[in-house]
């Protein structure tokens, strides 16, 4: 599989947790579920939280036909995307050498606005089976008018990296025997039991 590096996505600040491979890239932006969307609509730069999902090598992202950013992204302006898992918080026996363990992703390209209706659909799939697997097939697919209302855009995964902490503090040496505990406080997302709502009939 071949990687992704480019000049802008070479990581430069502790290089060894870098990461350019498609599978380990692939694999960080399936398991988050939220990215963040920076891009410059004129007015200044400005970065978006917002849901995606990844079908091969390509990233979609969708919502309103109004919205701000997809119109922007969708005319093909420079834009980055990026994901962050937190799995840790490091604390060391100092304050300068805690940390966080953390696998992030980072996403550098051009969008382009989706109009071809299957395409359309096969994102629409993939967004809904990463909110919770199966449930395309387990609620109503959109209508001729949801479909005019949402617009999609398509991100070429060409040019990304990751980025990637794990394991315990970085204690110097001469703090090892301070009284202070050291190690790491796990974080993890989980899914909770479902709860149904039932809305009232108007």
């Amino acid at each position: 599989m071949p990687d992704s590096t480019s000049p802008r996505t070479t990581v430069k600040r502790l290089p060894d947790r870098a990461a350019y491979d498609r599978e380990t890239v692939n694999a960080i932006l399936d398991e988050a579920l939220i990215c963040h969307v920076g891009f410059d609509d004129g007015e200044g730069p400005i970065v978006i939280p917002t849901i995606h999902a990844r079908v091969g090598n390509t990233l979609y992202l969708h919502g309103s036909a109004a919205s701000r950013m997809l119109r922007t992204i969708g005319r093909g302006v420079p834009m980055c995307v990026t994901v962050t898992l937190l799995d840790g918080i490091v604390l060391a026996k100092s304050h300068f050498h805690s940390s966080m363990n953390y696998r992030s992703a980072v996403v550098v390209g051009r969008g382009q606005v989706v109009d071809d209706a299957a395409e359309k659909d096969t994102a629409f799939a993939a967004i809904a089976e990463k909110m919770a697997p199966g449930r395309w097939d387990g609620a109503r697919r959109p209508n001729d008018n949801e479909r005019r209302a949402t617009l999609v855009v398509a991100i070429p995964i060409v040019e990304a990296s990751a980025k990637i902490r794990r394991g315990g503090p970085d204690d110097d040496p001469e703090d090892l025997m301070l009284d202070f505990w050291a190690g790491v406080i796990p974080i993890a997302t989980n899914r909770g039991p479902p709860e149904e709502y039932v809305a009232d009939p108007l």
